[in-house]
């Protein structure tokens, strides 16, 4: 499959259209408009595995545990005494959520049945579940440095274990690549030279990046190191979509309509979220080297 590249960048304006009229396609810098249609994430959409224990779980996951009242996150202090507040922040979880519903956690205890595959930063201020409000037994959760998705040709590593367990076993109904700003790992792969050695694990992991990198160094060479960079935190994203097809297992459900794929962005300079999905069926009647279709996009402020 070529490695064509979705389109997601900050040069072009506006970067993410706030309107639900229109979607975008881009290869390369070429950028084409797309009728919108309805988001369809799947929150609230049933469980499709017949097993009682998982509808049960799945139908009542999203009350397992009540929003917290805390108008300011409560850090743990940097003392000697860490454990102690994580100690106290446990024992609280366990009276006042996990025993206040404990036949719902005695039931996910039994079996899983989570719609969403997210894979997610490892940056300690992006948490999915956090932000996006994800309640136990409702996302899969992958963390890496970046949030990439490495190609199916690239080999085993515990992103792809992920994803064949979550897609084949857990049969979740939506992956969401989500990435952020001020990413260090995208830093790291915008900082390196095209014929960098060094051995360094950090280095070897972004570089599944560097189709990502190609084309933000082609579309936003007159931008500065900055901007360039948040181009191509969200141009990374729209890779590893690209590569979540090269798994025949994978695509294979998305071509059957059993699996859907997104993209997101968590800017938490201003606190907003931009989603989209891949639109797998315009991109199936068109040719390759045009590019690849996005639909439902939008922007949370």
């Amino acid at each position: 499959m070529a490695q064509s590249i979705l389109g997601s960048s900050a040069v072009y304006k506006p970067e993410f259209p706030r309107s639900s009229a229109a979607t975008s396609t881009i290869s390369g810098s070429k950028l084409k408009f797309w009728e919108i249609e309805q988001t369809q994430l799947g929150f609230l959409s049933s469980c499709k595995i017949n097993l009682p224990l998982r509808l049960k779980a799945s139908r009542e996951g999203l009350g397992l545990v009540q929003e917290s009242k805390e108008t300011k996150p409560n850090l743990i202090s940097k003392s000697n005494d860490s454990f102690s507040e994580m100690r106290n922040r446990f024992l609280s979880f366990k009276k006042d959520k996990y025993l206040e519903n404990l036949e719902c956690y005695q039931e996910l205890a039994q079996a899983q049945a989570p719609k969403f595959l997210v894979i997610s930063c490892a940056d300690s201020r992006v948490c999915p579940s956090y932000i996006l409000g994800f309640q136990p037994g409702e996302a899969f959760v992958v963390r890496n440095v970046a949030n990439l998705v490495p190609p199916f040709e690239n080999g085993p590593c515990e992103t792809n274990a992920a994803l064949e367990f979550s897609v084949n076993d857990l049969q979740v109904e939506n992956i969401l690549v989500t990435g952020h700003s001020c990413c260090g790992g995208i830093r790291a792969l915008m900082s390196m030279d095209d014929d960098d050695k060094n051995s360094s694990f950090i280095k070897n992991w972004v570089k599944v990046g560097k189709a990502a990198k190609s084309t933000t160094k082609a579309n936003a060479s007159n931008l500065s190191f900055d901007q360039q960079c948040k181009h191509c935190e969200k141009e990374s994203i729209n890779n590893s979509l690209l590569n979540l097809l090269t798994y025949p297992w994978l695509e294979s459900r998305v071509a059957e309509g059993l699996l859907s794929l997104h993209g997101g962005y968590y800017d938490f300079v201003d606190c907003t979220y931009e989603k989209w999905t891949l639109d797998y069926q315009k991109n199936s009647q068109r040719q390759e080297s045009v590019g690849y279709a996005i639909k439902n996009r939008e922007f949370w402020s």
